[in-house]
């Protein structure tokens, strides 16, 4: 399975979508900072599960609608920070969709989502990816689940994974920065957290017109490969 994450940046990069999918053949796409109430049904070959609703820049999921059957969404609000309350830029930060697989029935759950801007504490990030993640297992308990989007966390990444662990999820970081806007602030933004998936690795793409590089993530639900014959 093969998914994109990308932080639109105030829907500037909206246009290059459909490339992106035809370029890397991906199976569902997760956006950030997408204007919803500008983007379409279709995406080449992607269905819109859903988009948040509360506010004009969200988030969305598309998924292969000749591989997967939407079942169920759920969006959430999370603890907001000091600039959610003065700004009020977004009112639901996790997007989670159930999916289920067309021809062999299994189900999985991926989900968009998008941390508080840099002006919170780690600790507040921290609260909302555990809120987040304890919410998927609820849409889908037992299920595998993969989150991916902009999770707003560039240092102390270590605290953030033994938080993850503490969860059963796992963290893992794409092959390269993903934000280069500012100087001082490079580095990794946007990554996975996920639990009964294998990834083989999650690659960041060429620069298009956002500040947010978009990362291809590889994944399969651990044990899904076949056997290797002895």
């Amino acid at each position: 399975m093969k998914v994109i994450s990308y932080n639109l940046r105030k829907h500037r990069a909206a246009g290059e979508l459909a490339a992106l999918v035809d370029a890397h053949a991906v199976d569902v796409l997760c956006l950030q900072e997408c204007d919803t109430r500008d983007i379409p049904a279709e995406i080449s070959g992607l269905r819109l599960a859903e988009a948040t609703q509360r506010n004009r820049l969200g988030l969305a999921v598309y998924y292969r609608e000749n591989t997967f059957r939407a079942v169920e969404v759920r969006s959430i609000a999370l603890k907001k920070s000091l600039h959610d309350y003065v700004l009020k830029p977004a009112e639901e930060r996790m997007l989670g969709v159930r999916l289920r697989d067309i021809d062999d029935g299994h189900e999985i759950i991926v989900a968009s989502f998008h941390a508080a801007p840099l002006t919170a504490l780690n600790s507040l990030r921290r609260h909302q990816i555990r809120t987040a993640l304890a919410e998927l297992q609820n849409l889908g308990p037992g299920l595998p689940a993969l989150m991916v989007g902009d999770y707003n966390y560039p240092v102390f990444k270590e605290n953030l994974g033994q938080a993850v662990r503490d969860q059963g999820y796992e963290l893992t970081l794409s092959d390269s920065r993903t934000y280069t806007r500012y100087r001082f602030f490079r580095g990794h933004y946007d990554f996975a957290t996920s639990i009964g998936f294998d990834i083989a690795h999650i690659r960041t793409l060429p620069q298009g017109l956002s500040d947010h590089l978009p990362i291809l993530i590889t994944a399969e639900v651990e044990g899904s490969r076949p056997a290797v014959a002895s």
